[in-house]
């Protein structure tokens, strides 16, 4: 049997032992999953050394390949980072079990009683880089919600998800659950990724999580439905209505507090009415604090050092302290600039007329939309939802950050009293 064959086989029969498992993961009570979480919480706590030393291996390999900072920085398991996991863990157990739920019921001429009930999705599969944390993250929303997942890491953080999952699995068992509930593909050959996008007779739900390569390929490559969003190219439209001195710490921090994240601000488009005096205002404070500012004509004429924007430059995810601005006349003419060059991802104006906050709320494409608020809010924490599993930037079945509701699926359900259909 050859390499690829044994490697093909070994994920189909995980896939298979999560399809298994998530059968008697879904009618587990609501405290026996909370319990589970506090488990694997005080797992982490305990076993902190040994993840920091499995972490460690990846971060000297990682600056060994030339990692970036910025990506040493997500890979690295620190103290703070794994009381962060440990807090997560304990918010999802306070956040309400959505499964089971029943919703929209409604009384038939008949006498049928009709509604829909919460169930788990099933088998969700999760492909993501760095960023370990995000093993515990993914494995809490899918326990909570009686999913099984199987989790698939970036090379770069190995050691840290194979010593998180083996966490996970001592948690599970000493909950009396499957430890095939939650498994991560234990081997960093890219070959496992196109192998687990084809079983589709085992997993329900793929979600990709990383840089737009990454997301486009699984997109193309996936036989099962793929949740996704392939970057953020985040926008923020001050308004002539706009009270100034709020809009400059709101655009500050939706640039500046963590620029290489999918929502932070990448595109500023400002009212011709308010440019004259708002524009260099902005761009004293966002060279203050490093940013590299481009813009269009009018832009580059009102205030020193902003360089002149190229053609590429409108519509771009830069990741970095570097921001596009653009005078325009309208409200109307900041709608389309953002249905040409956005993303669907998050969009906030910055006005104090109602009319105008409601018709951008309105006719805005994004998975969340904004008055008066940074783009550094579109995240499943901040929107109350604990934590989240990824953004979704498509329409089918979630849009905006998916937490535990998202993680279900809605089936009909129906209470009779004997009737039949004529």
């Amino acid at each position: 049997m050859t390499g690829s064959g044994t490697l093909e086989n070994q994920v189909r029969e995980m896939a298979r032992l999560a399809k298994k498992s998530s059968a008697s993961l879904a009618p587990a009570s609501t405290e026996k999953k909370n319990s589970c979480l506090l488990t694997i919480g005080k797992l982490l706590d305990a076993k902190r050394e040994e993840i920091k030393a499995e972490n460690q291996k990846d971060l000297v390999e990682g600056k060994k390949n030339g990692l970036s900072a910025a990506m040493i920085d997500r890979l690295r398991l620190s103290d703070a980072v794994i009381d962060s996991m440990i807090d997560g863990l304990g918010e999802v157990c306070n956040l309400p079990d959505p499964v089971g739920a029943f919703e929209d019921m409604s009384l038939r001429p008949n006498g049928l009683r009709v509604g829909r009930m919460r169930v788990p999705i099933g088998v969700v599969s999760m492909i993501y880089e760095s960023r370990p944390n995000v093993t515990i993250d993914a494995a809490a929303l899918c326990l909570k919600t009686g999913n099984s997942v199987l989790l698939r890491g970036g090379s770069e953080a190995i050691h840290s998800n194979l010593i998180l999952a083996e966490i996970i699995r001592e948690g599970l068992l000493q909950s009396e659950l499957s430890g095939d509930c939650v498994q991560v593909i234990p081997v960093t050959d890219r070959e496992a990724v196109n192998h687990l996008l084809q079983q589709e007779d085992y997993i329900d739900l793929v979600i990709p999580r990383g840089g737009e390569g990454l997301i486009r390929y699984v997109s193309e490559t996936s036989r099962i439905p793929v949740l996704k969003h392939y970057k953020g190219v985040c926008h923020i439209y001050v308004d002539s209505e706009a009270d100034l001195e709020k809009a400059v710490p709101i655009i500050i921090n939706s640039k500046v507090q963590r620029p290489g994240v999918c929502n932070a601000l990448e595109g500023l488009l400002v009212h011709k009415d308010i440019a004259e005096t708002f524009i260099p205002t902005i761009v004293k404070a966002l060279h203050k604090d490093g940013v590299t500012v481009k813009g269009c004509k009018q832009t580059v004429a009102l205030a020193e050092g902003v360089e002149q924007a190229a053609d590429d430059d409108w519509g771009t995810e830069f990741l970095d302290l570097v921001l596009v601005v653009k005078v325009v006349d309208s409200v109307i003419e900041a709608k389309d600039y953002i249905q040409h060059y956005g993303s669907n991802h998050t969009e906030s104006i910055l006005t104090e007329n109602y009319t105008t906050a409601m018709q951008f709320l309105s006719e805005v494409d994004a998975s969340a939309v904004m008055v008066n608020a940074s783009t550094r809010f579109n995240d499943g924490g901040q929107l109350g939802l604990g934590t989240e599993i990824g953004i979704s930037t498509t329409k089918l079945h979630a849009y905006g950050p998916m937490g535990l509701t998202e993680l279900t699926t809605r089936k009909f359900v129906v209470f009779g009293m004997g009737q039949i259909r004529d």
